[in-house]
């Protein structure tokens, strides 16, 4: 069983490879998603110690939770299991809305609770902020709901560092997610700094940009889907991207892993990231995933691949 790490100052403990489920009944987000296949995904994660799933209402929309929810009744052990969810989409006229206004997110915190048929969050986030909610009022919100037991952990992700500040004017923050890979550095401008000072855990989402630092693609490979729109992925910037990560195969191979476990070793080497949690859309990715634990790096090692990815 994978050790457990605390996350932040919370009193949630898990392992540090946790399983990102927006392919678990993400049919919004994914083509041709099939259901038994993503129940698959959380049985596998269970079956090998993960004890930490991040799902969202807009997964599906509702889907994923209510997936997730029907295993672990069918599993039990909830009380083993930490889960972290999101709200802040809001169906109107048929489209999506971003709402942060306390009757919202109380609201969803309720629906959150019966798709996942259970009576507490361990870690709930306000997905995306919204326009006219002041952020210290949509935390506090959450910070209510802490308190009479339906959440044990407020997150946020998706927020800059102003609404980051405005939202833990006191101190309830306990987790921040955000965009943040060895190729999308900007978080550690304002974010991670932030975070580290004070005690907030960063759990960082596509942190393999899109399968470009798992060492997948050459120079002929194209793309037809959202990585089309990525500037990661177009021109001189993708064929430069490929350099770097081509650099990071040596490394990899000396320590009889693969490009990604390396690159996700990485980040579990800084002291603001506690735990990660990747994606996958087969159970045999679920254990690949794992490996990464089996990865350890020295301080040379740790610099060199800074390095590699600074420019």
């Amino acid at each position: 069983m994978p050790d457990k790490q605390q996350l932040g100052r919370t009193d949630l403990y898990v392992t540090p490879i946790g399983l990102g489920t927006n392919a678990v009944g993400g049919h919004n987000l994914f083509q041709n998603l099939n259901e038994e296949t993503g129940k698959q995904l959380v049985l596998t994660a269970l079956e090998h110690g993960i004890d930490f799933l991040d799902t969202a209402y807009i997964y599906g929309p509702e889907r994923s939770e209510q997936l997730i929810g029907g295993v672990l009744k069918e599993k039990g052990g909830r009380d083993k299991i930490v889960i972290a969810t999101k709200g802040a989409h809001k169906p109107v006229g048929g489209e999506m809305i971003l709402d942060n206004s306390p009757a919202f997110l109380e609201a969803s915190v309720d629906a959150s609770l019966k798709r996942l048929q259970t009576d507490y969050i361990d870690l709930y986030y306000i997905h995306f902020p919204d326009e006219n909610t002041p952020k210290d009022e949509a935390v506090g919100a959450l910070q209510r709901l802490k308190e009479a037991g339906k959440i044990r952990a407020i997150g946020v992700s998706n927020f800059t560092i102003d609404q980051l500040r405005d939202g833990n004017k006191n101190g309830y923050v306990d987790v921040i997610q955000s965009e943040y890979s060895l190729l999308s550095r900007q978080a550690e401008k304002d974010l991670l700094p932030y975070a580290k000072e004070h005690g907030i855990s960063f759990i960082p989402y596509f942190p393999l940009a899109s399968g470009l630092l798992a060492g997948k693609y050459d120079r002929n490979a194209t793309f037809n889907d959202i990585r089309s729109n990525n500037p990661l992925f177009a021109g001189e910037a993708f064929v430069r991207n490929l350099e770097k990560v081509d650099q990071l195969r040596g490394i990899a191979k000396s320590k009889n892993t693969e490009v990604a476990n390396l690159v996700l070793a990485w980040y579990l080497t800084r002291d603001e990231i506690d735990a990660l949690i990747p994606g996958a859309k087969k159970p045999e990715q679920v254990v690949a995933n794992l490996k990464t634990l089996d990865v350890k790096l020295s301080a040379e090692e740790i610099a060199v691949i800074d390095s590699i990815f600074r420019d």
